[in-house]
């Protein structure tokens, strides 16, 4: 992805959970993917995705049960 994708990812991401502490990182030798982060804690993969002209992100997080608790 490139840097205007994250930075736009990342003011979005910070408006929806009204968190300032969320980035979108550059994943090391993956163009159709970036990190998303709180603070210094991986939280999940965004996931670029274009079809038929139309383009649209998948935001992926891993639940632990252990994190339930």
């Amino acid at each position: 992805m490139k840097p205007e994708e994250l930075a736009k990812l990342t003011k979005y991401l910070r408006q929806v959970f009204n968190n300032p502490a969320i980035s979108v990182r550059k994943r090391p030798q993956k163009n159709d993917s970036a990190e998303v982060y709180i603070g210094d804690d991986f939280t999940g993969v965004i996931f670029r995705d274009e079809e038929d002209g139309e383009l649209s992100y998948n935001f992926s997080m891993a639940i632990l049960d252990i994190d339930l608790e």
